[in-house]
């Protein structure tokens, strides 16, 4: 009974810290820094500007470690098939990784992924994710995407940040499968609209 006991207390305590953002990211009811960014959308390269797009509401700000790698892309497709219902919810979405713009502008267009329903943008110099204190890491020479293609930049931790339209983090997402954070960011805007 006592094993049985303390292993589901083990199973609780494992899936507890699955679930909790990253240790050293920005935390719920701090200021998001503001950031301007070269950025894709379905294929074609805009200006983004955070400030701006929070006018329009509350911004999903979710950096992932590269644009056509397993994990990223099926998060950027879960984003992609569920963004009716951020709008829905009254909030924009924004990708941002360590990619040079021309792999964001394939990764943005491609019908796979980001199917041209959300923008992502480029960090090359990782500035903007150090900024929402996320550490990156050095990617192994020769380490290849999905598409076969050397990836060639850091990367930053998979983390996800809502701004509400104060400019302050509201929720920080991370520790979660690629999947479980695009469901646990659309919660969490539902839940600011529900607030409203």
């Amino acid at each position: 009974m006592k094993i049985r006991s303390t292993v589901r207390m083990l199973g609780l305590l494992v899936a507890v810290s699955l679930a909790l953002p990253a240790i050293a990211a920005l935390k719920a009811g701090d200021i998001a820094p503001d950031f301007t960014a070269q950025a894709s959308l379905a294929g074609k390269p805009i200006a983004y500007h955070l400030k701006d797009a929070l006018k329009k509401g509350p911004v999903v700000v979710y950096f992932y470690p590269s644009a056509f790698t397993a994990g990223c892309n099926a998060q950027a497709h879960a984003f992609a098939v569920n963004m009716e219902k951020f709008r829905e919810a009254g909030a924009s979405v924004i990708g941002v990784s360590l990619d040079s713009i021309e792999r964001l502008n394939d990764f943005s267009a491609d019908p796979n992924y980001c199917a041209g329903q959300l923008p992502v943008a480029s960090d090359a110099d990782g500035k903007i994710a150090r900024s929402y204190e996320l550490s990156i890491r050095e990617v192994s020479a020769g380490a290849k995407d999905s598409r076969g293609i050397e990836i060639g930049h850091g990367m930053a931790e998979r983390t996800t940040f809502i701004v509400t339209p104060d400019g302050k983090v509201s929720s920080t997402i991370g520790g979660v499968t690629p999947t479980a954070n695009v469901d646990a960011a659309l919660a969490a805007v539902q839940a600011l609209k529900a607030r409203k």
